[in-house]
This record gives structure tokens, sequence and C-alpha cells, in this order.
């Protein structure tokens, strides 16, 4: 149902992967400060790729809460959130180590660790849905 823990985790998941996106930077070269929404302006087709992981993952995510009737399909789009932040986030950490600091100082911001809060959560959402197939199992079986 709606009001279990693992929606509150879930919902949480989609804020962070969609909300915070706008409020926290990725990273800032010289005194540029540069959002997810950012990069949607540039070439690189890997560096378009991160707001749209991010919006993908917070979709998802919303989709996952919605199918509280399915609890083998919640898992399952729980485990495909957990995949696009894991891309998401090597794909950051491979932008991190190849972004030129040599002419500019560049830093990193707080949302490069935005993909880890978005896992955590997740995981917790998948091990509480797992919980709930277990209880719902363990009572087919005393029928």
């Amino acid at each position: 149902m709606i009001q279990r823990i693992q929606t509150i985790y879930l919902i949480l998941a989609a804020i962070v992967a969609g909300g915070l996106i706008f409020v926290f930077n990725i990273w800032t070269v010289s005194n540029n400060t540069l959002f997810a929404q950012d990069f949607m302006q540039v070439v690189d087709v890997k560096q378009k790729a991160i707001p749209v992981l991010f919006i993908l993952s917070s979709l998802i995510s919303l989709i996952t809460v919605f199918q509280f009737k399915k609890r083998k399909l919640q898992f399952v789009l729980g485990r495909v959130v957990i995949l696009i932040n894991l891309l998401l986030l090597g794909l950051l950490i491979y932008l991190m180590l190849t972004l030129s600091g040599e002419a500019s100082v560049s830093e990193k911001g707080i949302g490069m660790f935005l993909p880890i809060i978005v896992i955590l959560l997740t995981v917790f959402a998948n091990k509480a849905i797992k919980k709930d197939e277990d209880l719902v199992k363990s009572v087919d079986r005393l029928r």
C-alpha cells in the first residue's frame, strides 16, 4: 500500500534525483557553478546524459511507488533505479577525472554524491519490499 515505508524511501529517492539536482551543483569551474540542467546545452553526449539519467531515475522511482500491488515488479524497478544511478555515478566520476583542471581551478560540488544517496534509499526500499513479499509468502503457507 501507499503508506508503507518503502513508499517514503522511493519518494525521497525521486526528490533527491529529480529535485535536488536544481539545488546542488555538480562542480564549479573558475567561479562558474554547473548544475545538472546546465549540461543540456553542451555538445558532448556524455555530459548530456547526466540530466537525462537523473530525471529517468526520478521518474522510475515515482512509477515504482504506484506499483504497490505488484511487489515483484516494484522490486525489479528498484533494481533498475540502482543500475541507472550506478551508471550515473560512474559517468560523473569519469567526467570528474577527465575534467581539465590545469587551465582553471575546478571544485567538485555536493551534487556528485546525489546518486549515492538515491542508491541507498532505493536499497532500503527494496529491503522493505522483500520483507513484505516474505510476509505474504509466509501467510500463504499457513493457509
